[in-house]
């Protein structure tokens, strides 16, 4: 126990000095791991509550949220350069393309996910209901985009 805090283990006695040194690299592979996790948790809690979104095991919602992670990456990537393309222009018309040439990349981006998936695990991973699945395809990504979001934001806090 801690003489700060008593009644508190310290966070050293369970993880060894070595392992608080980080890398870059260390930290991407965290960051995406953790993403990968949240969209593996989305995806079968959206699997096992709604008829909409089915998938057949737990490896095809691994590898699914595996892709969804790596595609949702690119594409916030993608939208960023668009962004900072336009931005690096002045006039309203510039502004008015960055915001539309966002919305058209992000939004334009969940047919090529869906794709994407259909493509790479066929009937494994499907999304159905409005507009071929669309619908629940971008309720499925802004809620893991949510979560995220959340978690990364409790760990922020936790400094």
């Amino acid at each position: 126990m801690t003489t700060e805090n008593p009644g508190v283990m310290p966070v050293s006695a369970i993880i060894t000095e070595g392992a608080f040194l980080s890398s870059n690299r260390q930290r991407l592979f965290v960051l995406y791991f953790t993403g990968t996790l949240i969209d593996l948790v989305i995806l079968n809690l959206f699997n096992e509550f709604s008829d909409k979104v089915t998938v057949t095991s737990f490896t095809m919602s691994l590898l699914a949220a595996v892709l969804l992670q790596l595609l949702l990456k690119l594409t916030i990537a993608l939208e960023h350069r668009v962004a900072a393309f336009f931005n690096s222009k002045s006039g309203a018309l510039m502004k008015f393309l960055r915001f539309f040439c966002a919305w058209l990349v992000l939004f334009g981006s969940k047919f090529v996910i869906l794709e994407a998936l259909s493509f790479a695990l066929g009937d494994s991973v499907h999304f159905s209901g409005a507009f071929h699945g669309i619908v629940w395809l971008v309720l499925v990504v802004v809620t893991m985009l949510v979560a995220e979001e959340l978690v990364t934001r409790i760990y922020r806090r936790l400094s």
